[in-house]
């Protein structure tokens, strides 16, 4: 008799230790700065895993940008109860495939992706397609290969134009405007796509003597074209390529001040990359030049960071590019594939091999007159928060 107790007591205890076992392991979203963590599952614990609902790789935690789209597709995954993981490649290439591959060895069902460099992505991307795993190609298009299943993006063509568009408006019917030029990384198809936006704005201006490109030559020699190849925009942006990064926005900045004199300086004109964290770096080092009287520079994004900058005239607008629209816009796709749905898309783009249907999500310039209702009073950004606004 007591040893068929003991025998109850013994299987009723590791059951519970079992039960307790498995209910402290369930979890909803992991994040990891590098793939090691995510790759140091063992082959027992994902040979027993269901695999996970969807594994999002965005590029870099260094950009302000993404850390909001991070938050965004969070917010989402923890409302629709999903399992995900969300991985940074750290702006390496390597790390990336690393990530896609992690994210494979999962289980993932589907995998969202943001590439670090449009063209390397890739062979990730034909890792995932060879699983069986459709890939959404993130905010930036990757390139050659016909294995991108769908695209959501802003329009980019738009931000470029909105941001030219400013400067025009800006500029008035006045000539002889000195006018600075700077693009994104060259590894980001978005960055041809928001310069071009902003060429066939600005080109037409630069033509007719409204602005005077001061810091790149080959964008003067160009500048009676409104039509230009892919090399001949590469052949421009290669000499005020930002790198997305505001220690090489400065550094840019610096050496094209340093080497013009007071005549092209005075009130200057900026076209900053789509970027709100460059825009700000640039406005610190364009404020710090002496010859510098009077500053108009456009960004893009919204970010948090920037909002005193707008409202204190150091940064004169943004391009809203609202990341919970975009994340919504993706994760409509991802729910349809989850649940075997046909996907809506309303265009498409080319990366080199196929028209990758597409969601193309709008854009919004917010500038100092507006930001109150648009950021403050929408709920965008507490206004607590900010100074001289009120």
């Amino acid at each position: 008799m007591k040893k068929t107790l003991c025998l109850i007591l013994t299987c009723f205890l590791i059951g519970s230790v079992l039960i307790g076992c498995q209910q402290a392991g369930e979890t909803t979203v992991e994040e990891h700065d590098t793939p090691e963590v995510a790759a140091a599952e063992t082959e027992e614990e994902r040979t027993n895993d269901e695999g996970i609902d969807v594994g999002i790789v965005l590029p870099t935690k260094e950009e302000t940008r993404w850390l909001g789209d991070e938050a965004a597709f969070r917010e989402i995954i923890e409302e629709k109860n999903y399992k995900a993981e969300i991985l940074f490649s750290q702006k390496s290439s390597a790390i990336e495939r690393t990530n896609v591959e992690s994210l494979i060895n999962m289980g993932a069902k589907v995998i969202v992706l943001c590439p670090f460099d449009a063209t390397a992505a890739a062979a990730a991307v034909n890792e995932a397609d060879a699983e069986g795993i459709p890939v959404i190609s993130y905010d930036r298009l990757i390139l050659d290969t016909d294995k991108v299943d769908y695209y959501v993006t802003f329009d980019s063509m738009e931000v470029g134009a909105a941001m030219a568009q400013f400067l025009v408006d800006q500029a008035g019917d006045t000539k002889g405007n000195n006018l600075y030029i700077y693009s994104g990384a060259l590894t980001d198809n978005n960055s041809f796509i928001f310069f071009e936006g902003a060429w066939r704005v600005l080109q037409p201006k630069i033509a007719d003597g409204t602005f005077i490109i001061q810091n790149c030559d080959k964008a003067v020699e160009l500048s009676d074209k409104l039509e230009l190849t892919r090399d001949e925009f590469a052949s421009i942006m290669s000499t005020i390529d930002t790198e997305w990064d505001m220690e090489v926005c400065k550094s840019l900045a610096e050496a094209h001040l340093t080497s013009k004199d007071a005549s092209a300086k005075g009130k200057v004109f900026v076209l900053s990359p789509a970027d709100d964290d460059c825009a700000r770096a640039l406005s610190d080092t364009f404020r710090k030049d002496p010859d510098v009287t009077e500053l108009i520079i456009t960004g893009a994004d919204g970010v948090e960071a920037s909002v005193q900058y707008i409202i204190d005239g150091k940064q004169s607008m943004t391009v809203y590019k609202d990341p919970k629209a975009l994340v919504k816009a993706t994760m409509e796709i991802v729910d349809a594939l989850l649940t075997g749905k046909e996907v809506q898309y309303d265009t498409t783009y080319n990366n080199n091999k196929i028209d990758v249907p597409s969601i193309q999500v709008g854009v919004e310039v917010i500038t100092k007159d507006n930001i109150v209702e648009k950021f403050f009073e929408s709920g965008v950004y507490d206004g607590s928060k900010f100074t001289g606004w009120q």
